[in-house]
C-alpha cells in the first residue's frame, strides 16, 4: 500500500456546491465595504478559514479588520450561504463516493478536512446523507486547528483522527494553490492537485504537487499503481 490515509479536501475536490461558498464570501464582504472585491484577491483567499478569508480580504481591501467588522461580515456571509445550499443542495463530485468507498475497502483510512466552519460541514454532510465515521472515518474543520492552510494544522489533525503516524504514508488532495501548501508544509508523501474545482489546471501545475489528477475519482488507481 502506497499510502494509509486519503485527506481530502471539500468543497471543489470531493463535493460540487457550484461556487457558492465563495460567491457568498465574494457578496458579503463586497455589501460590507460598498464596492467589488477585486477577483485576484478573492482568489488568494480559496482554501483557507472562511473567518480568516474575511479578515484577511478586509485587511488587503482597507488596511485593517476590527473583530466586529469580521464578525459581521463572517455572519452575513454564513448566512447567504445557507440560502444557497437551501436553493441549490450540493452534491458529491462524479465518482467520489464510490472511489472513497473503494480507498476504505482497501484499507486507507480517509478524512475530509474543510476550511468550512463544522456546522456548515455538517449541513453539507446532511445534505449528501454521508456519515462520520460511516461514508468516510473523520472530518476536520477550520475550527479544530489554530490556523488554517496553508498551514499544516488539519492534516495533522487528521493523521491523528486516523491513527496515521507518518507522513510518508499520507496523501492530502484539493483544488486551490493553498490546499496544496498545506500538504507541502505538512511534508506528506503525496500532494495531489485536483481540477474539478474553480482553479484552473495550468495554475495548480505553477505549484509544487506530486499528481495532478482529474478528480479524486482517480485515487484508486493511484494507489493500485503504487503512485
Amino acid at each position: 500500500m502506497t499510502f494509509e490515509l486519503a485527506a481530502l479536501d471539500m468543497a471543489g475536490t470531493t463535493v460540487q456546491e457550484g461556487g457558492a461558498v465563495y460567491a457568498a464570501l465574494d457578496r458579503a464582504v463586497a455589501a460590507h465595504l460598498g464596492r467589488p472585491v477585486p477577483a485576484d484577491v478573492l482568489h488568494r483567499w480559496t482554501g483557507t478559514s472562511k473567518h480568516e478569508a474575511v479578515a484577511g480580504l478586509l485587511t488587503e481591501l482597507t488596511g485593517t479588520a476590527p473583530a466586529g467588522d469580521v464578525e459581521t461580515v463572517y455572519a452575513d456571509f454564513s448566512a447567504r450561504l445557507a440560502k444557497s445550499y437551501a436553493d441549490a443542495p450540493p452534491k458529491a463530485l462524479p465518482g467520489v463516493a464510490e472511489a472513497i468507498a473503494e480507498l476504505r475497502a482497501a484499507g486507507v483510512r480517509v478524512v475530509l478536512q474543510t476550511g468550512y466552519s463544522r456546522d456548515i460541514a455538517l449541513s453539507i454532510l446532511d445534505a449528501l446523507d454521508w456519515t462520520v465515521p460511516g461514508t468516510v472515518d473523520g472530518l476536520v474543520t477550520a475550527d479544530d486547528v489554530t490556523a488554517s492552510r496553508p498551514a499544516p494544522y488539519m492534516i495533522f489533525r487528521a493523521m491523528e483522527l486516523a491513527a496515521v503516524r507518518g507522513v510518508d504514508r499520507v496523501l492530502a488532495a484539493g483544488d486551490t494553490p493553498n490546499d496544496l501548501a498545506a500538504g507541502r508544509n505538512a511534508g506528506v508523501r503525496y500532494v495531489v492537485a485536483v481540477t474539478t474545482g474553480a482553479t484552473p489546471a495550468a495554475e495548480l501545475g505553477r505549484h509544487r504537487h506530486t499528481h495532478l489528477l482529474e478528480s479524486v475519482a482517480d485515487l484508486p488507481a493511484l494507489l493500485r499503481s503504487g503512485g
